[in-house]
């Protein structure tokens, strides 16, 4: 074993307390001596070597990066109706592209990810965000509803990698006893990219026509393409490990180019020698289809399938809410963009104060456990029964969020003032972005080898439920009105709820019986 550096700035310990409690999570976790006696054992390397200064540029740029595919998908809804006039199509076909969009952007992900955790983050950006420079290019010159039509399935395909990319960066980089706020932060673009969307493209739209949409998520990617080549540093545990590994000439970044010309270290880290031993390839072979093997898990499944639901119903209320306020209020496509905001906002609020809580609880439950909190080392999930300390905090804010919905639907459906619609939009964005937020967290937690497979999984179901979804929403709006398509869809929530109360319970057993499941197999030589 090499010689490990001293804990960088992140780190911070808290003193284990005496007392072990007896209590429901004490049954499926080691004790507190048998942890520090592994530990010392094992004499576990840094988590990371990244600076905390170059971790936030990376959580900046990953953060900017997964704005751009609900932006793209949100940016496109005011102008609709125009689209249909200009290329003499009904405004239901235009509709269609939103549900095509919403397929590949689950489908995609799920090849973009496979390459991302066996080869590295940063040549999957660049992958897509060259994709989604072509497509817009196109969009913008095309003037035919079936280049529409296929184009925005391109353009879909490659922006849609964003986000499952940035949750990888995050479980790169940062233990799980940060997780929860850093994985927040990372989605502050996918937060903002609803509500910033429809603002932008109904602007657009009505001062510079439905083109100037396409030219402007042109611009866009190039400079997020020119930024992640210039200062995106590979952090693929598969390439580079705790980052202390040099990846190949062609997966380094311009300025890390520059610091090793200028005979600095590639990640201006002096000091820190090499580990080879932290590169953590994935235990099985990789491919599109990993992504569906997640749903067949007891507990990925059932996590997964939840937040399809619960994404699926949020994504209704967005795709309608266009057409609700033009019809109820008779907004231009700028005003209708910018009543969008408030559920932005509170979505944006939801990732300073849900990673909080759910770090809180992360802490809370090492002082019961009596475990030493050692944020530069990795948090073994035999020790942690981390499904209790996500779902603790996860599931009273779905059951908020079935109220916040019902507030909304009901005040759309009695035609109340427009504050009581945007204050009822802000708080379902609160809740219901917090509670996705711990949803797509544990999903990382408990694929660690392949983060950006479990998260491309997350996005394929969350995209083919919504897209049904979406094609549902207009016609129940139609025949029983938006009030009871709320009840309709929070009662859902509702009722499948007891299955995360499930996972809280059972999970970690049955993450349990998976691994030796796995091992059993893999000692046989049979392919998992």
């Amino acid at each position: 074993m090499v010689e490990q550096a001293q804990p960088n700035e992140d780190s911070k310990v808290e003193e284990p307390q005496q007392n072990f409690p007896e209590d429901s999570s004490q049954e499926l976790t080691t004790t507190a001596d048998d942890y520090a006696a592994e530990a010392t054992e094992r004499q576990e390397p840094l988590y990371s070597t990244f600076p905390r200064s170059q971790k936030m540029l990376i959580l900046i740029i990953g953060s900017f990066a997964g704005l751009v595919s609900p932006l793209t998908g949100s940016i496109y809804l005011p102008a609709l109706n125009t689209i249909a006039a200009d290329l003499g199509v009904r405004t239901s076909l235009v509709n269609l592209t939103i549900t095509t969009y919403q397929i590949f952007q689950g489908l995609a992900p799920s090849f973009m990810a496979s390459l991302a955790d066996t080869r590295g983050r940063r040549p999957t950006y660049l992958l897509a965000f060259s994709i989604y420079i072509i497509a817009n290019l196109a969009l913008a010159l095309q003037d035919s509803y079936a280049a529409l039509m296929v184009l925005r399935c391109l353009q879909s395909a490659g922006s849609s990698a964003t986000i499952a990319l940035g949750s990888a960066v995050v479980a790169d980089m940062v233990t799980r006893a940060e997780r929860g706020s850093w994985v927040g932060y990372a989605g502050l673009g996918i937060s903002l990219g609803p509500a910033l969307g429809p603002t932008i493209g109904g602007l657009l739209n009505q001062f510079l026509g439905w083109r100037s949409i396409f030219w402007f998520l042109l611009i866009l990617g190039s400079v997020l393409l020119v930024i992640i080549f210039m200062f995106m540093p590979e952090t693929g545990r598969a390439v580079v490990g705790n980052g202390s590994v040099k990846p190949a000439w062609w997966d380094l970044s311009l300025a890390q180019w520059l610091r090793i010309r200028s005979g600095h270290h590639f990640n201006g880290t002096e000091g820190v020698e090499e580990d080879i031993s932290t590169i953590n390839k994935p235990k099985k072979r990789l491919n599109p289809i990993s992504s569906l093997r997640i749903l067949l898990e007891p507990e990925g499944g059932i996590t997964l399938g939840f937040g399809a639901i619960f994404f699926a119903g949020y994504f209704m209320v967005m795709t309608t809410l266009s057409e609700q306020l033009t019809a109820r209020f008779g907004f231009s496509s700028a005003i209708v963009g910018l009543c969008y905001l408030p559920l932005g906002f509170g979505s944006l609020c939801s990732r300073w104060t849900s990673g909080l809580l759910f770090d809180w609880n992360f802490r809370r439950h090492a002082r019961l456990l009596g475990v030493p909190l050692d944020l530069s080392r990795q948090q073994r999930l035999e020790t942690f029964p981390i499904e209790r300390i996500r779902l603790e905090i996860c599931i009273p804010m779905i059951y908020i969020s079935c109220g916040t919905l019902l507030a909304y639907a009901w005040a759309m459906q009695t035609n109340a003032s427009l504050a009581g619609i945007e204050v009822s939009l802000f708080f379902l964005g609160l809740f219901y972005s917090g509670a996705q937020q711990g949803l797509n967290t544990l999903i990382v937690d408990t694929h660690a080898d392949t983060p950006a497979t479990a998260t491309a999984a997350n996005n394929l179901f969350r995209c083919l439920m919504s897209s049904g979804g979406t094609a549902v929403a207009p016609l129940m709006i139609e025949k029983i009105g938006i009030g009871l398509m709320g009840v309709f869809v929070s009662g859902v929530w509702f009722v499948f709820s007891p299955c995360l109360w499930a996972v809280l319970l059972y999970g970690k057993q049955w993450r349990e019986h998976e691994k030796i499941k796995h091992e059993k197999e893999n000692s046989n030589g049979q392919k998992v």
